[in-house]
């Protein structure tokens, strides 16, 4: 009776030993683990790593050099966002890829390396921010393009540099702060499968479902504003491009930018909605974390950062003048690349001024036929 009871003091102090010396951030998922999943291999890692670092320094160079190039103040801005995005891009990739490969590479014990945790919420707040950042700057430069095309007398005539990199600065700081909330104690920072990554907990208990909504809901959200600011600005921009009522200056850099925008909105769209819409689905249902889904969707949104610079890459009118030189690209506006559709965008916006006048024509008249008949109704004048 004494032995067992002995045996089960003992038993106890040693677990509740073990339960005071693990770190926190590992007292869900502590390595080492046994899970060897392809997606999860080294292969993955160094692959979407060299991909994406090289893009973004091709984009970034591009960048720099039409930035010097320039001359339109509204175009410097934006190209101030796109540097903003590149780097953010870049920096997020060398800072968890370094971290991912050297795991995979060296197999290092993350709780001898990291008692204290302090790594891997450093790693954690930087999958949070950098995961963020894109979205937002995507919204913020949504805003700006809608701003310019249709309230273009509302802002400033030409935004001034310090002002687009005050709003870029402005974009860090706010992931910064939300990435630095676990630390205040909503939410927290776990060790996650298969041992090489930390990402905020996942998981529908307390201030870790409340911090995992948030940033889900604000990427979601930073998504839905691109979404309906480019679609306005787009709609504006062609009935300016081909209506009845276009300048005759030249707008190539305009839809350069928008096209740019909107290529940017999707691919964000089609990377991160799936690994938001999984964490706001797991959180709110209560069912346990697929870690497979997640792994899953993590590389999906790690796509973004390796497309989006081609974006810039590719899709500038000087590589379109070499891919289509055979285009007229002297003339007002890039729209001239598809010249049934410009047709057909200017017989709509005929079609509607046309009726608007039509009907303006037919209620002048009936109002010169009322005019005429209630005269004619009139008394005739007495006879003297």
């Amino acid at each position: 009776m004494n032995v067992s009871t002995s045996s089960s003091s003992s038993s106890s102090s040693s677990s509740s030993f073990v339960n005071q010396t693990t770190p926190f951030c590992f007292s869900i998922n502590s390595p080492p683990f046994m899970y060897n999943h392809t997606i999860a291999s080294a292969y993955f890692s160094s692959v979407f790593g060299a991909l994406g670092l090289s893009s973004n320094l091709i984009a970034l160079v591009v960048l720099l050099k039409t930035f010097r190039c320039t001359h339109s103040r509204s175009r410097s801005s934006f190209l101030i966002f796109l540097c903003g995005l590149v780097v953010t891009d870049f920096m997020g990739l060398l800072v968890t890829s370094s971290i991912v490969i050297t795991f995979h590479v060296t197999q290092f014990n993350w709780r001898l390396v990291d008692p204290h945790c302090h790594f891997c919420n450093f790693m954690g707040m930087s999958m949070v921010f950098y995961g963020l950042c894109p979205l937002l700057l995507g919204a913020t430069m949504a805003v700006e393009r809608f701003t310019g095309i249709n309230r273009p007398f509302e802002r400033s005539t030409n935004m001034p540099k310090r002002r687009a990199m005050s709003m870029v600065l402005m974009v860090w700081t706010f992931a910064g702060c939300v990435a630095l909330l676990p630390l205040a104690g909503l939410g927290s920072y776990h060790m996650q499968k298969p041992g090489s990554w930390c990402f905020l907990n996942i998981s529908s208990e307390g201030t870790d479902q409340v911090f995992s909504l948030l940033f889900s809901l604000v990427g979601l959200l930073s998504i839905a504003t691109s979404f309906v600011l480019n679609t306005v600005s787009v709609v504006t921009l062609i009935k300016v491009c081909c209506g009845q009522d276009r300048m005759q200056r030249r707008r190539d850099y305009e839809v350069e930018m928008m096209v740019q925008l909107i290529l940017i909105m999707v691919i964000a769209s089609i990377c991160w909605c799936p690994l938001l819409v999984f964490i706001a689905q797991t959180v709110l249902s209560g069912n346990g974390l697929q870690i497979r889904y997640l792994l899953l969707w993590l590389r999906f949104a790690t796509w973004n950062q390796i497309l989006d610079p081609w974006v810039y890459i590719l899709f500038r009118r000087a590589v379109l003048k070499r891919v289509y030189p055979r285009f007229d690209w002297s003339r007002g506006s890039i729209m001239t690349l598809y010249p049934s559709f410009s047709g057909t965008i200017r017989r709509m916006t005929r079609t509607s001024s046309l009726g608007a006048s039509l009907g303006q024509d037919e209620s002048g008249a009936l109002g010169k036929t009322d005019g005429m008949s209630t005269s004619s109704q009139k008394s005739p004048p007495s006879s003297p």
